[in-house]
């Protein structure tokens, strides 16, 4: 059976009180399937399923299912088993828990942690929003330079549970500046004897606390790496950042800049579970402020209002190449917001990549420009044919320009460059578009 059948036949099972059945199930499916079947139920249902699970499975299901859920689930849960999840989950996991409550709410859910894990939540939130400090756990394993292979493997096995991954571990000296890592095989294939600098390979890929965690991603994916040390400004390591979480960063990423893009505030709840007022507020601000923006374009069209009576056919053709402006525009911040975001191009570029933008531009706006022509000669003659025609191609190359150059200004001005979003973009080609189509028109019909 595919995953969806698995849950479909977990939740039926539960639906139909068969515990015995359901226990079984459990054993044979993977957390993340778990933690998917119980977010399709409601709060009460989804804590029955949840504490109906081994206790050592109980924390990892709560950390995979929606953020939404976990906060009603910690509502309904009593304080010994709300407790019992939050002291065993991953620190990564829940920092990110806890990076979501108001004032109120953290401080109830920081009293059912031990102190050591109140110090260690603290810390973690005390690292800038957005850097690696939040997404690091600390929990690590790590030799020392002077040991032998077999010291450092009896450790491995005697700390295993002290690390959330293995696969890597990381050598220190005495005050725990990162000076190098190990690979699980070179612990397997190296001899007991040998000292751990022989095996180890210096000068690892790092990454300060205070680093953006998109750049964490960005060394991980560029480098390889299945986990990335955290250090301070000293070099002692504090942390590892695992390839979960970067997969996460990479997710929420690119949602903020789609939510960006699209002039829709950023917010980290799922669709299905959002709140109408919540949408309501995400995407009022910016279409209240795009509307007085628009008022210009009217503004525009009213000051050629002579023109438009002496030619009516102008009109038609009005939304057909003010909409062009904005739809090149559009396409062209699409293309060099993700070219920044990804590193593929830099603020220094941005001279050579207008050059080629703008014959891309011009080509487009020629072919658009000869395909409208023939719609104006159809609706007005040759006359109106050339105006369309050269009103397109400069809409199209104005509208690109824009929509290539805005990312670059907002980059120089340390300002997100998916702030270059379309529906502003759109409304700046449409006030330039109107003002450059019925300046053309104008020019046409005054000529001798």
């Amino acid at each position: 059976m595919d995953k969806n059948e698995v849950i479909r036949e977990l939740l039926s099972l539960y639906e139909g009180d068969h515990w015995d059945a359901l226990d079984s199930h459990f054993e044979e499916m993977a957390i993340q399937d778990i933690a998917e079947a119980i977010s399709e139920l409601d709060s009460s249902d989804a804590k029955r399923l949840l504490l109906r699970l081994p206790r050592d499975r109980q924390p990892p299901a709560f950390a995979y299912v929606s953020p939404e859920l976990q906060e009603e689930l910690l509502e309904e849960l009593e304080e010994q088993d709300g407790r019992f999840i939050l002291f065993h989950m991953l620190p990564d996991d829940r920092t990110a828990l806890l990076e979501r409550q108001d004032p109120d709410d953290l401080q109830r859910l920081l009293r059912l942690l031990s102190p050591e894990n109140v110090k260690e939540a603290l810390r973690l939130l005390g690292f800038p929003e957005e850097s690696a400090g939040r997404i690091m756990t600390p929990k690590f394993l790590t030799v020392r330079v002077g040991w032998t292979v077999e010291q450092a493997l009896d450790h491995v096995r005697n700390r295993s549970e002290a690390g959330e991954t293995i696969n890597v571990v990381f050598v220190t000296d005495v005050r725990g500046a990162l000076l190098g890592r190990v690979r699980l095989q070179d612990f397997v294939l190296g001899r007991p004897d040998r000292r751990i600098e022989e095996v180890m390979r210096g000068d690892p890929v790092k990454i300060l606390v205070s680093e953006d965690r998109e750049e964490a991603a960005r060394l991980m994916k560029h480098y390889d790496l299945e986990v990335l040390p955290v250090v301070d400004d000293t070099g002692v390591m504090l942390g590892i950042v695992t390839i979960d979480d970067v997969i996460d960063v990479v997710e929420e990423e690119a949602t903020e800049d789609f939510h960006k893009m699209a002039s829709v505030g950023a917010f980290n709840y799922s669709l299905r579970e959002a709140r109408p007022s919540l949408l309501y507020r995400k995407r009022v601000g910016w279409l209240v402020l795009l509307v007085f923006a628009n008022v210009f374009g009217g503004t525009a069209i009213a000051y050629f209002e002579e023109t438009i009576e002496a030619v009516v056919a102008l009109v038609f053709f009005l939304p057909l190449i003010v909409d062009s402006g904005g739809n090149a525009g559009s396409q062209s911040a699409t293309l060099m917001v993700r070219a920044l975001a990804t590193g593929d191009v830099r603020t220094k570029d941005w001279l050579r990549l207008w050059g080629k933008e703008l014959g891309v531009a011009l080509a487009l706006g020629i072919t658009m420009g000869l395909a409208v022509s023939v719609l104006g000669i159809w609706r007005g003659g040759m006359d109106l044919a050339m105006i369309v025609s050269l009103a397109m191609v400069c809409v199209v190359v104005m509208g690109s320009m824009i929509g290539m150059l805005l990312p670059f200004v907002l980059t120089r001005f340390n300002l997100d460059p998916a702030a270059a979003s379309a529906p502003l973009i759109t409304s700046i080609a449409d006030f330039f578009g109107i003002l450059i189509y019925f300046s053309i028109a104008t020019a046409f019909l005054t000529l001798p």
